[in-house]
Order: structure tokens, then sequence, then C-alpha cells
């Protein structure tokens, strides 16, 4: 098997092949260029090569192209000739169609199978980020995951974060969670649900959820040795950019927290695509940057290597890019005093030419071309080189809803995340100490009620013995009218009576 990815040649201007070394792509890389230059292919040729290499593959198909990566190429398409043309110019002599082993994910469920995340696996600091939650807030927010632990409740969806909000507001509750925690604001509780409300409506309560996605469904080889090609549908998830970053950071998160240490392997365990990667680091807090620099650090001992995608080098922190020793640069527009700086900025980490200037090149280059330097074995980086980016086997362009359907009927993870899975968590565990206390304070009520009845009837039967006035005059006369019979009765009966 092939030790390196071809990327492509120089044609007219450069013969000599430019690769990607696979035990140095774990030393992750860039792709770079202006919307339209070519950079989805080259992501595709990319994963492609490592799909080949026997090296899975994560990618975000944010405009719906990349999908074709799971069909073969084929002499009918549209842009077969061209297709051609560019192998033979480039001299890429192997050139053939073939597809490549894909298994397709969506955050909504409606274009691949249902990728779920758990609250508790999301955490604090990213749930903070997605909801754009003030210091305060997080504080809050993690004073609740911390309250949900200590009383062994599992927070799994956006229902149970919910209800463990409105149950923290109580006061009572409140008052204690606040002596053991620290303060615990209502204004605070509010603030964060109402965030809530807005990602549900945004469709995250189909993203919290089991069963949650894991890992080594994304690191599946197939019999022959070929790497899965996971991509994630971002088609309509990209229309909620800060869920879709935090997404994107949970898994890479995941990926570092999880995976074992293998040092630097032949190659890459696991290969991550960041598309439209400037949406990782917008309004993103200082602590958050710095934790994504950490990941990225030291993620490739994992055996991970990341790619990012985007416009401009200058969408990524300095920190971010000096990590990134694999780059493709394709063109980028000069036209404002801002563009200028950023086409000086992307050819200044380059290492030069002398065959050509770099920051003139960068502005000239066509489409399906770009500037390329990647590390040699010894780990630095070459020469740039103007290069020519080959065609891809696969499609080039969209799979049908047909074909899709067919992809993910025969997937190796067919069934397994299709259906969810509610489970007892902190929703129904609160609901059931409610229903309790409900049940509690109604049989209080019921016997409360009861005394006072019995109290009631105790009053009345004292009121029914005591006599009136005239019910003890009456009983004093009748007793005197006994009294006098009972005389006239003895006296006769004695002889002592008057005839």
């Amino acid at each position: 098997m092939d030790s390196s990815i071809y990327i492509g040649g120089g044609g007219e201007l450069q013969n000599e092949a430019q690769t990607l070394l696979l035990n140095r792509a774990n030393r992750h890389g860039l792709v770079a260029g202006a919307t339209g230059t070519g950079k989805t292919v080259t992501l595709q040729i990319l994963a492609e090569g490592f799909s080949n290499a026997g090296v899975p593959v994560f990618c975000a198909d944010v405009k719906g192209d990349l999908s074709g990566i799971s069909q073969a190429g084929s002499h009918e398409h549209k842009l077969h000739e061209k297709l051609i043309s560019r192998a033979e110019k480039i001299g890429f002599e192997e050139y053939g169609y073939h597809d490549v082993p894909t298994i397709f994910w969506d955050v909504f469920g409606e274009k691949g199978h249902p990728v779920r995340a758990t609250i508790a696996e999301m955490g604090p600091l990213l749930l903070a980020r997605l909801m754009d939650l003030t210091e305060t807030q997080e504080g809050v927010l993690t004073i609740a995951f911390e309250y949900a632990d200590d009383q062994n409740m599992l927070l799994l969806d956006l229902k149970d974060l919910r209800k463990l909000l409105a149950h923290i507001g109580e006061k009572e509750v409140r008052d204690v969670i606040s002596r053991e925690y620290g303060n615990v604001a209502p204004q605070s509780l509010g603030a964060i649900q109402r965030r809530l409300l807005v990602l549900e409506r945004e469709g995250a309560d189909l993203f919290f959820g089991e069963p949650a996605l894991e890992l080594p469904d994304l690191m599946r080889t197939t019999r022959d040795g070929q790497g899965y090609v996971s991509v994630l549908d971002s088609t309509k998830l990209i229309n909620s950019p800060r869920l879709y970053s935090t997404f994107l950071l949970w898994l890479l998160s995941k990926l570092f927290e999880e995976l074992p240490e293998v040092g630097d392997p032949d190659k890459p365990k696991l290969v991550f695509f960041f598309d439209e990667a400037h949406l990782l680091f917008d309004s993103a807090p200082a602590a958050l940057t710095q934790k994504i620099e950490q990941v990225v650090r030291l993620i490739r001992s994992k055996g991970v290597g990341v790619f990012f995608v985007t416009q401009n080098p200058r969408d990524l922190p300095d920190s971010v890019l000096a990590q990134l020793g694999n780059r493709i640069q394709h063109a980028l527009r000069a036209y404002t005093p801002s563009e200028r700086k950023g086409v000086k900025a992307a050819s200044e980490s380059f290492r030069p030419n002398p065959a050509f200037d770099t920051g003139e090149a960068i502005t000239q280059l066509g489409v399906g071309e770009a500037l390329v330097s990647t590390l040699d074995e010894k780990g630095a980086p070459n020469v740039v080189q103007r290069t020519l980016v080959r065609p891809p086997s696969s499609r080039l362009g969209p799979a049908t809803g047909g074909e899709r359907a067919d992809v993910m009927e025969a997937s190796p993870v067919a069934m397994q995340y299709d259906e969810a899975i509610d489970r007892e968590s902190a929703y129904e565990i609160l609901g059931e100490r409610e229903a309790e206390a409900a049940e509690a304070a109604e049989e209080l009520a019921r016997e409360e009620e009861e005394a006072k009845r019995q109290a009631e009837r105790s009053k009345t039967r004292r009121r029914s013995t005591r006599q009136t006035p005239i019910e003890a005059a009456t009983k004093t006369a009748g007793m005197a009218v006994v009294r006098e019979v009972t005389r006239y009765v003895l006296r006769g009966i004695l002889g002592g009576r008057r005839r």
C-alpha cells in the first residue's frame, strides 16, 4: 500500500508530483481559498486518498456536493472530458473511476443516520458556548451539572436540563444549593431557560439524546481494508452556525478524551475535516480558544489528523495556524486593503520557492489549482509548489436521494441509531419526586380535613348535652310534679291520705 496520497502535479509549470505523507498526516493541515476555487474537490480527493490507504475519515458536507463521494465517477458525466484532460496533463496515469465506502450522518435524521450526544457528554462549557451565555450564567449551569451528578441524575436531553433548572428554581432547593455550591440567581436561571427554548426551535432537541454516537462507528474499515468516509450532511445544520461548530468541537474533544495515546503512527487512526472552520472561532471566549488550541496540539498523539477548511488562513488564530504543517492554498482575492493583508499573511506562511512570487501566485491561481506545501520525512515543510489538483475518482457532484437511501440501507450502522431511546433520567426522577410530593401533600390535606371534621363533630356533641334556661326550668317543674304525685301516692299507701 502506498505511503502517501497523491495531490496533483504542476503540469507545464512543475512536473514534480505533490504528495501528502501518511505518517505526517497527523501533523494536521489547512485547505484555504475563496469561494468557488476548488476547496471542496480538494477535500474530496484527500478523503479518497485516506480511504484508499485504510484511514477512516470524518467530514462535514456543507453544500451537499460531497455526497457524491459515495458514487463512482462516470464517463457520462458532463465534465468527463475535462477530468480526463486534467489527469493527462499532470501525468496521473492511474486515474480511473470508483466509489468510496460512505456512511451518511445527519443531526436532523433526514439525509443520514441520526447523530446524537447527551447533555452530560456536551458539558457545561460547550453548552454555555452553544447558548451564548455570560460568565455568570455559565457558572450557574456548571452548578446545575454538579448538583445533578451528586443527586445521581442523568442529563441526557433538553427536557432533562429544563426539568433540572425548574427544580433548582424552587426557593427551598435554590436556597440549599446556594449554601452548598454557590449563589444561584433566579435571573440567571431564567436566562438559561430562555436560551434552551431558542435551541429547541433550532432543532437541537433532535441532537441531544440517545443512542449517543459511538466513536468506533466513525473509525470503521471495510473487509478489504478501505476506510469509511463519514459524511455529516450539514446543508441544514449550517443555518445554525453555533450548533454546527459546537457539535464538531464536541466531537473533536470526544476523540481527544477517549482515544489512547499512539505517538506518531505510520498512518492516522482517523482524519477529521473541519469545514467552515472560521465558525469555530467566531465570538469564542478566550478560555474556549485555549481549549481548542490544546486539543489540536495534543490530539495528534492520539493518531488523529485535523484539517481545517476555510476561506482565508486569517480566519484561524495564529496559535492554531502554527500547528498546521500540511497546507493547500487555493486562490484568494486581493481587491481591498484587508484582502491584500490576507494574501500577504498567507504567502508568508509558506517556505518560499525562488521560481515564483508566492503572494502574486495566490491571486493568479485558477479553479482547481493550488499552492501546496506538505511535510517531508523529517517533519519540515517542503518548498511551496504551484499545483494542479488531481481530479476525483468518485462523482464530482451530489448523490441523488435514491442513491443516498441505498447507501444508508447498506450502511454498517443501519438501524443502530435510527430509533431514539428515552431511558430514566433527570426528567423522570424529578417527575417522580414531584408526584410523590404532590401525593404526600394531598394525603396531608386529607388528614387535616378529617381532623377538622372530627373536631367539628366533637364540638357539636358538647353543645347538644348542655341545658338551656328554659330546658332547666321545665325539668325543675316536672320534677316537682313528680315529687308531689309520689308523696300523694305514698300517703295513700301508708294510710295518711285525707279522705
